[in-house]
């Protein structure tokens, strides 16, 4: 039992933190409330249902996922985004109009239903007594590198530092050469793309169908709150608290209680330091 809950509570720190990842980017660098990026998961979850209507192998479900939300990113971007960098309230309300329309879209193209995608990694894995899916661990195991390949871009990159540059002070950055309107793009679509790549790797493991992403939007928000914006390391310890919570209170009692739980507390976060935990200097 305390095996089955630890890898639990594991797997959904590794979930909540690649769909995090995402709204991170847009929400902490750009000050964009990209209330669509849950729809923008949703997409990347449909994906493998659409490489399958278009008589595609399996693996070609990376390259329509990468190509379907890259395009709606980029559309969403020229199109409406650009106009609001650095106005919370305003893009809260411009990306919710987005996120209906997208979520109507997809409802209209593949229906209602639920969609039922196959594992990519099937089998079990015995820890300790327990039988776990092996896809699960894989996944797992696979974040770790790829975020810690993140924090050192973001740290030692010349494109990382521009980007620290633009969000310090725009102005002063756009004076000193740098292309901020393309910078500003760059972030949202590869902000939109971590959601949905981590649509795709969810898709196996849950009901795949048009309103799944408010689920992950609300929770990604919440971590973001109580970990703080703009450092992975805010991000990690928001994901931490919120998933461990929940896992906990949902094996202990039901997830009714722990959503109940992480709303509290993220109203208290907002309530007595809405910096979050771990404020970027």
């Amino acid at each position: 039992m305390a095996t089955l809950l630890i890898l639990n509570i594991l797997w959904q720190v590794s979930v909540l933190a690649i769909v995090t990842i995402g709204l991170a980017v847009v929400f902490g660098q750009l000050r964009i409330m990209n209330m669509a990026h849950g729809e923008l998961v949703m997409i990347g979850a449909y994906a493998p249902v659409m490489t399958s209507l278009l008589g595609l192998p399996g693996y070609a479900n990376i390259v329509v996922c990468l190509v379907t939300v890259g395009l709606i990113a980029l559309l969403m971007e020229r199109l409406v985004i650009r106009h609001f960098y650095g106005r919370a309230f305003d893009s809260l309300l411009a990306t919710w109009g987005l996120s209906i329309l997208l979520r109507e879209t997809v409802e209209l193209i593949f229906g209602r239903g639920y969609q039922s995608v196959p594992q990519y990694v099937p089998g079990t894995f015995s820890i300790s007594g327990t039988d776990y899916p092996l896809y699960r661990l894989v996944v797992m195991a696979g974040i770790i590198p790829i975020f810690a390949g993140l924090y050192i871009w973001y740290r030692k990159s010349k494109i990382g530092v521009e980007i620290k540059a633009m969000v310090e002070n725009p102005s002063l950055a756009q004076a000193c050469g740098i292309n901020t309107s393309r910078l500003s793009a760059g972030c949202f679509i590869f902000g939109a793309l971590t959601a949905g790549v981590a649509g795709l790797l969810l898709a196996p493991t849950i009901r795949v169908e048009p309103m799944m992403g408010l689920d992950y939007l609300i929770r990604s928000f919440f971590s973001l709150v109580i970990g703080g914006l703009g450092s992975f390391e805010g991000l990690f310890i928001g994901v931490g608290i919120i998933a461990g919570a929940q896992s906990t209170l949902g094996a202990l009692f039901n997830q009714t209680y722990g959503y109940l739980f992480i709303l509290i507390l993220s109203i208290v976060f907002l309530w007595l330091r809405p910096d979050g935990i771990y404020r970027r200097s």
